[in-house]
């Protein structure tokens, strides 16, 4: 199988070091997911997040030149995920509007006591 940039694709934690995870994907290929590719979070243990022989879904940032290591990110995953998420609420919890000076005078004190909370 080839591997492209861009590619999001499944594998399992095969190591655990300070500075990232190592990830087997088939007989030929595995990769790293560096600590920084980990969480939009700040990382202080990678054991945190991952655990030996976990199944992950991973992003391919990066292929070597013969094409069997491969960078790897959980982030890029969560970022996507965190942007449709995002969406999704705001679609949802859209107030009815009403256009002019006075649906802002009418809303104006429930939104500074929202703020407060």
């Amino acid at each position: 199988m080839r591997y492209l940039v861009g590619d999001v694709v499944e594998g399992v934690i095969t190591g655990i070091q300070p500075y990232g995870a190592f990830v087997y994907l088939d007989n030929s290929h595995n990769g790293l997911i560096h600590i920084s590719e980990i969480s939009e979070s700040f990382v202080r243990d990678v054991h945190t997040y991952v655990k030996i022989n976990q199944r992950v879904r991973v992003k391919i940032l990066d292929v070597d030149e013969d094409g069997t290591h491969l960078k790897l990110s959980l982030k890029a995953l969560e970022q996507k995920k965190a942007r449709s998420m995002r969406k999704r609420h705001l679609i949802h919890e859209l107030p009815e509007m009403k256009i002019g000076f006075s649906s802002i005078a009418e809303r104006l004190d429930s939104w500074i006591d929202e703020a407060d909370r």
